[in-house]
């Protein structure tokens, strides 16, 4: 929200999902570390080595987070006026100094809007479609992208072949985790991949057709790769494959990144940050409802019926886009909910 906040209307969109690009560097990241811990460090507890590889970073991050120009916008509609002037100066500054001083218009009405606001204000007639609109989707994309994500090294690995067929000892159990991170890393490098495609595309055909189509891809890819279970040999193979990377290629490039991009712009700034923060909230009631449920649904129901339910999650993620949908290309947040 501070990069939405701060940057022109025009390339908003390119700007934070370059920002978010670096979730799908990270995750490259993450796979990579996770395996070379293991090769270096075969043992059961190697995933305490695995979680300490992230304190640095986490420590840098959090110092660095203090040197970060607070949003303008944010200062203003708390009546901060004065501040708001210096943290535009801060974000402006470059040598040789250029302007010379800031001067923000005063809204006088408008200004500590935002210390008057409270959870409800989530649900206010005012607000409550947009509500719906950043929270819904993302809860639907959740389901089916943990669904498939967190499982998709075990399903590769299972449909590649190789590896241990039975984990008899922790040895077996660490070559799996070996083998099932590498399969893990020729799908997830398709997020760089996907994220450029959604960088160059969001702000030229807009977030709403582009979460829609991705929606409506994510569904294809989880039919091909239903259609798997009734193929055998390197049929089988190739439809999961195309199946999972289809599916990760569409959701990445729309409701993957469009949800997140959205909900830093579809509420006005007295709410923005609650409101944003409440539709992220619901959208990892997803993600850990399928992380958890998952299992216990593939036994329960099987792969395919459990595949077709997830293909029905995307579809009303389109559904509801369509149906909620609030155009936020090029639009200057100042001018959300006025």
């Amino acid at each position: 929200m501070i990069i939405s906040e701060s940057i022109p209307s025009a390339s908003r969109g390119r700007l934070v999902l370059g920002a978010f690009a670096f979730q799908a560097i990270g995750a490259m990241c993450g796979i990579a570390i996770g395996a070379v811990v293991l090769m270096v460090y075969p043992s059961l507890d190697a995933w305490r080595w695995m979680y300490a590889t992230a304190l640095a970073p986490a420590v840098l991050i959090t110092i660095a987070r203090f040197f970060i120009p607070e949003s303008a916008n944010w200062l203003i509609v708390r009546g901060a006026h004065e501040q708001a002037e210096k943290a535009v100066t801060r974000l402006l500054y470059r040598k040789p100094r250029y302007p010379q001083a800031v001067a923000l218009v005063r809204h006088v009405a408008g200004e500590a809007s935002a210390a008057k606001q409270s959870f409800l204000a989530l649900f206010d007639p005012r607000n409550l479609r947009a509500t719906i609109f950043s929270s819904a989707p993302w809860f639907l994309q959740d389901l089916g992208t943990y669904g498939i994500g967190v499982f998709t090294p075990t399903l590769i690995a299972a449909a590649l072949g190789s590896g241990p067929d039975k984990i008899r000892s922790p040895t077996d159990l660490i070559a799996s985790g070996i083998h099932s991170a590498q399969a893990a890393a020729l799908t997830t490098s398709l997020l760089v991949v996907c994220i450029v495609f959604a960088i160059a595309l969001s702000d030229r055909f807009g977030r709403i057709r582009l979460q829609i189509f991705g929606f409506l891809g994510c569904a294809v890819g989880l039919v091909i790769a239903t259609l798997s279970i009734d193929a055998a040999g390197a049929t089988r193979l190739y439809l999961i494959m195309a199946g999972v990377m289809l599916f990760n290629f569409m959701t990445n490039i729309g409701p993957n990144a469009q949800t997140y991009l959205l909900a830093g712009e579809v509420f006005p700034t007295e709410v923005r940050g609650m409101v944003a923060g409440f539709a992220a909230m619901i959208g990892k009631v997803g993600a850990v409802a399928t992380t958890y449920g998952f299992p216990i649904l593939l036994i329960s129901l099987g792969t395919r019926t459990l595949l077709y339910v997830l293909a029905a999650s995307p579809v009303l993620g389109a559904i509801t886009t369509w149906i909620y949908r609030i155009e936020t290309t090029g639009v200057n947040l100042d001018r959300i909910g006025r």
